[in-house]
């Protein structure tokens, strides 16, 4: 990474790379959750990020500390990758991604009412067809996988959570700390969750003891986390952040190549539109912000 020069092609490079990567996380929790519940997943794998994180905050001297805004953030971002499990546990990886990426939609609307950003009528628009795109693919979706459908996009509301709050807190410290404590939280979070869960009999929670098999894909699970975080903030550091958003849609690619690897699914053409949708309305919304800024 060091011997990147910092520009803004690096960056773009940097981020295509890590959104390409990302849906490894999908197909790791996704054969996870047959075997564990999918709120231990999320546990296992941000207490595998934050080990491995770690030593990098330590010699990077980036240290910072916790704050309530960074167990917000970890509220959020726990909750987000809880619910994307249930979803991948029984969706394919393409479908579920379909639906979570109407999260910069969500995220443009949240940002208008709460931080009090200019939203003009086009990106309400666009807003609006990537909503519609968004029912397009769960209606199918729907149908077959029944209420899990609706859980990428629960996901997606989440996930806009910890991003408004990252947001935020992105104007103060450094990058890598802000993942560290927020993963950190994260953590905490979903080990308490586990075990109200677990008390309580709820499904979807509970922690067991991961056996061989279960604990390399964590690890792996856990390192390609961490290796994404790191990249995703090397990248922001070289190029700004409304040119990096759109490469993000680069997972449906990856996600779909992988789901049909490894586990031999494949989108119906319903979900092909409202994905696409989806991603146009997403790519416009960005491009509208770039021109305001």
């Amino acid at each position: 990474m060091k011997s990147l020069p910092k520009s803004p092609q690096s960056g773009i490079a940097i981020m295509a790379v890590a959104m390409l990567l990302l849906p490894l996380l999908d197909v790791f929790a996704k054969l996870l959750t047959q075997t564990m519940t999918p709120g231990a997943v999320g546990f296992y794998r941000l207490l595998t990020q934050s080990v491995i994180l770690l030593p990098l905050v330590l010699v990077a001297r980036q240290w910072g500390r916790p704050s309530r805004m960074h167990f917000l953030a970890g509220c959020f971002l726990g909750s987000a990758l809880v619910c994307m499990n249930v979803a991948l546990k029984h969706m394919p990886i393409a479908n579920a991604l379909a639906i979570f990426f109407v999260e910069p939609l969500i995220l443009t609307l949240l940002s208008g009412w709460l931080l009090g950003e200019g939203i003009g009528w086009r990106r309400l628009l666009a807003v609006g067809a990537g909503l519609l795109g968004a029912v397009l693919v769960i209606r199918p979706n729907w149908e077959a996988f029944g209420v899990a459908a609706l859980f990428p996009l629960i996901a997606a509301f989440c996930y806009a959570g910890y991003m408004l709050v990252t947001r935020v807190m992105t104007q103060e410290g450094s990058r890598l700390s802000l993942q560290f404590w927020i993963g950190v939280s994260a953590t905490l979070v979903l080990f308490a969750a586990n075990a109200i869960g677990w008390w309580f009999g709820t499904a979807g929670l509970g922690l067991s003891w991961p056996g061989s098999y279960e604990l390399y894909l964590i690890v792996a699970m856990g390192a390609f986390a961490a290796l994404c975080h790191v990249m995703i903030a090397h990248a922001l550091a070289r190029a700004e952040a409304g040119t990096l958003a759109p490469l993000q849609y680069l997972e449906i690619i990856s996600g779909t190549a992988l789901g049909w690897l490894v586990f031999a699914d494949f989108p119906d053409w319903i979900t092909w539109i409202g994905a696409s949708i989806i991603v146009c309305s997403g790519i416009y919304v960005f491009y509208r912000e770039q021109m305001q800024s």
